[in-house]
């Protein structure tokens, strides 16, 4: 029983670290880069290219993705992990060393970009190697409750990031923190970092994933290849649910703090405030949605809340400027990022389980991280762009509600996952040429 803590622990823990590095980045992208980083008198168009260097980490990630899914694949999931904590802490801390554009010019966005590409590149790897390491060595009938607890990383991430920029621009002010106290979030990450390293150096390889290994040892092994070939279906509805559950994730943070800023008139401490407190509501509710995927099924924990994603959608978006108090979109927030955290309960043993070990990393990784590119990247990019076209959010919910039609299509067509067996039966493995 120990084990399983220690290992629950530590896969937490480093998740939780590597995103909350993820989403400092994303918050201060529309809260600071967008001012110090680029040089335009058009505030909007410093906005997208803020937003775009955001979104070049998302575009490394399928890159991460097949780099640490082949090497999961080929020596374990244990090192993998370790390694992308390293990188990922290594990236966070240097973007709070950056000069701005006001002190070295271009250089400075060049710099800010390299350092988003080492981020996204860790993450392809951290995402679903935590993912894996847990789904490999818990008990099959309490999967999706033990794999929840690298979902609801991402939102207690969320919270950590919020309140660390919150607690910083109440001491220093808004105009300390746009000046240089931004830096220290991204500094944290050091301290961060080294707990994560600790928890997981002592975390024990998969069970599973030795398993599998002790069977091909002599065999020379092509997990990419292979997962092209024998499981691109099951690829393409990985693909399609995360890419709706990224959409679903980014508008409800990234681009809430862009709309609720600049559209609805709301300061930058109020919505950081509304982001903290639903994204402590979602942590409990990825937890319950967890429990309850065991007991029911994932396929409909999923498309139950796939469908309140895209129904909660269109309440926040459709709020209106100079109308919304601070309480109401205190509720809106939290309905729309509980309604995510149906989702993310059910999501991770989904995913898992549509995979054999042998190609499971590398598999689940590639359509993982191939995913945040349609979703994650460009929701908050395209969301202000329908927003300032548009002037209405009304456009940002179709938006998102549109990209949640394939995965409630591909979820529709998979059969139940819950009782696939741990281990499949091991077929012979395509060799590389």
């Amino acid at each position: 029983m120990n084990k399983r803590v220690n290992l629950m622990v530590a896969s937490t823990v480093g998740t939780t670290l590597e995103w909350y590095d993820f989403f400092a980045f994303a918050m201060c992208a529309v809260l600071v880069f967008d001012k110090l980083f680029y040089n335009t008198a058009d505030p909007f168009m410093a906005t997208l290219l803020a937003l775009g260097t955001f979104a070049a980490g998302f575009l490394a990630r399928p890159l991460g993705g097949i780099i640490f899914g082949i090497l999961g694949d080929k020596i374990g999931r244990k090192h993998v992990l370790v390694v992308s904590l390293l990188m990922m802490g290594f990236g966070t801390f240097a973007v709070g060393l950056l000069p701005t554009y006001e002190t070295i010019g271009i250089a400075a966005p060049i710099l800010l970009l390299v350092l988003r590409i080492v981020q996204g590149i860790a993450v392809g790897g951290e995402a679903t190697g935590a993912i894996l390491i847990i789904s490999e060595s818990m008990p099959s009938h309490q999967r999706a409750f033990w794999t929840s607890f690298t979902m609801f990383a991402g939102p207690l991430a969320n919270v950590l990031a919020a309140m660390v920029i919150l607690i910083v621009q109440r001491i220093y002010g808004d105009q300390g923190f746009l000046e240089w106290a931004w830096r220290i979030p991204f500094f944290l990450s050091a301290l961060l970092v080294f707990l994560g390293f600790w928890t997981r150096r002592k975390v024990e390889e998969s069970p599973e994933f030795i398993a599998i290994k002790s069977k091909r040892e002599h065999v020379e092994h092509a997990p990419l290849k292979e997962s092209f070939v024998t499981s691109w279906r099951r690829m393409l509805t990985a693909f399609f649910l995360k890419a709706s559950e990224n959409t679903f994730l980014y508008i409800f943070s990234t681009f809430l703090v862009l709309m609720a800023t600049t559209y609805l008139g709301f300061s930058r401490g109020p919505v950081m405030n509304a982001i903290l407190w639903a994204s402590l509501v979602e942590v409990v509710v990825v937890l319950f949605a967890a429990a309850a995927a065991d007991k029911f099924g994932r396929r409909p924990i999923l498309l139950i809340g796939l469908g309140l994603s895209a129904i909660s959608s269109f309440a926040l978006f459709t709020l209106k400027p100079g109308e919304t108090s601070q309480t109401e979109l205190q509720l809106f927030v939290i309905l729309c990022l509980a309604s995510h955290g149906v989702i993310l309960g059910a999501m991770a043993a989904f995913m898992a389980e549509l995979f054999p070990t042998r190609i499971r990393f590398t598999a689940l990784s590639t359509s993982y991280q191939l995913a945040s590119v349609a979703g994650g990247s460009i929701a908050p990019i395209l969301g202000a762009i329908l927003l300032k076209v548009t002037g209405s959010g009304l456009a940002v919910a179709i938006y998102a509600t549109v990209m949640s039609i394939p995965a409630l299509i591909a979820v529709l067509r998979t059969p139940e996952t819950r009782d696939n067996p741990a281990v499949e039966p091991d077929a012979p493995a395509i060799k590389a040429n």
